[in-house]
This record gives C-alpha cells, sequence and structure tokens, in this order.
C-alpha cells in the first residue's frame, strides 16, 4: 500500500568513508505536494535526492519511493520518476528544441516523440525562435528551464530536482518555480526538490523539510514552521533552530 506517500525515508544512514551524510534520517513526501529539502551546503540534501534516484544505497535505514523498496525495487521505480541533478546539462550541438525531442525518444519512442516535445516547449516557456536556438547559445537560466521541461514534460509521477535555481537571476528563478509548480497542480504529480535558498521555496512549496548536519532539524508548511518558530521567514526559523554558528 502506497498510504497516498510518494516518499519515505526512516531511519536512514549513509557514510562516505569518515564522514556520515545522513545521520538516522527521517521524512515523508505526500502525493500531489510540492517537498523541499532546504540547508546549507554539505547538510545532506543531495544524498538524499540521490538515494531517492537509486544512484546512491543507503548503509542503513527503510527507503520507499511510490509505494517500492528502494534500492531492491529501483527497476519497478525507474521508469516512474524523474531525477535533474543540479549540473545537469544539454547537448551544446542540438537545438532546445532538438533536446526535447531527443528525450521525448528515448522515453516514449519515435511515435509520440513530437506531441511529447510539444508538452516540454509548453512547459519550458521559451517561444519557437529560442528553441530554435543552439543551446551553446543559451544563457543559463534558458538551459535551465529547457532542462527541467525536459524533466516535468514525460509525465513522471515523481520528480526530483537537485537545486532547480542554482545561480539563476531573479526572474529566471521566479519562471522556474512557476513551471514546478503549474506542473504539480495540473498533473497531481510530486515535487521534490533541494535548495539552499530559504525564502524562494516559500511561494511553491507544500511541506518543507529543514535539513543540518545529515538530520531533519524541523518539518512542515512554512506558514507552519514559521507559526511554531516565531519566524518572519523560513531563514528565520532555520536560524533559530540551528543557530548562527552552526
Amino acid at each position: 500500500m502506497r498510504d497516498n506517500l510518494a516518499v519515505m525515508m526512516k531511519d536512514v544512514v549513509k557514510r562516505f568513508k569518515k564522514v556520515t551524510a545522513l545521520n538516522k534520517l527521517s521524512f515523508k513526501v505526500p502525493e500531489g505536494s510540492v517537498y523541499a529539502l532546504i540547508g546549507p551546503n554539505g547538510a545532506g540534501k543531495t544524498t538524499t535526492l540521490r538515494i531517492l534516484s537509486g544512484l546512491v544505497k543507503p548503509d542503513s535505514g527503510e527507503v520507499k519511493v511510490l509505494g517500492f523498496r528502494m534500492p531492491e525495487e529501483k527497476e519497478k521505480v525507474r521508469g516512474r520518476i524523474s531525477y535533474l541533478p543540479e549540473d545537469a546539462g544539454l547537448y551544446q550541438r542540438l537545438t532546445g528544441w532538438e533536446n526535447l525531442l531527443y528525450y521525448a525518444m528515448i522515453y516514449y519512442g519515435r511515435d509520440r516523440a513530437n506531441e511529447i516535445a510539444e508538452q516540454g516547449a509548453k512547459i519550458s516557456g521559451l517561444s519557437k525562435k529560442d528553441l530554435s536556438r543552439k543551446a551553446s547559445e543559451y544563457s543559463k537560466g534558458m538551459a535551465r528551464r529547457v532542462a527541467i521541461a525536459r524533466a516535468l514534460m514525460v509525465g513522471s509521477e515523481l520528480v526530483i530536482l537537485d537545486e532547480p535555481t542554482s545561480g539563476l537571476d531573479v526572474f529566471s528563478s521566479y519562471r522556474i518555480r512557476r513551471m514546478v509548480r503549474e506542473y504539480v497542480n495540473e498533473t497531481g504529480s510530486t515535487v521534490i526538490l533541494s535548495s539552499h535558498n530559504m525564502l524562494e521555496v516559500e511561494a511553491i512549496c507544500d511541506y518543507v523539510a529543514l535539513i543540518n548536519k545529515g538530520v531533519i532539524v524541523a518539518e512542515g508548511s512554512p506558514e507552519r514552521l514559521k507559526e511554531n518558530y516565531g519566524g518572519r521567514n523560513l531563514e528565520d526559523v532555520f536560524i533559530s533552530i540551528v543557530g548562527e554558528g552552526s
């Protein structure tokens, strides 16, 4: 049974040599929500997402994605999720449209490739003129919009985005946040994302987990967290919990 959960992690531990990246990490992600893991660099966000995507095996603990045990049943999960790493790029010699079409063919074959790529073009919000340009000519924001559209267009039940707006300007970040929120509203799919920018996730996330040193230190809706800890924003909440010197 899924229990209406897209993701469940319980007491997950992951070590890299002498470094403990995750220290009995536990949280649950309801289906049809936007859920954010936020915290400083090195907090364990990327490790968590890589475990959920099946790329990294935990040392101990329980992990379920879409009701399947990970990593034991990752083959059953692979075709139902999309994972976009922070450093994911585009094929530079291809146009934006050709990038979308190529990935559509991988997932759906030639018969539906154009249909799926058209959906990706719509999600990206880029004009036909921009999509006809080579990816090598794109700004970082344009390239990221195509990459995220590529992850969303295939209709995965769970989309995992690692730092989707990292290094982008205000306008590009806003467009990407809107892309993600609209996708969840329209499809009922689930998005889990990581970010070190605690202020920007308030506008689109249903639930937030504050992570520090491989541990969830607080979890809930943005409004509930601010109410419980007396913060004006999530940054205030985080500082009040872990301290300025952490």
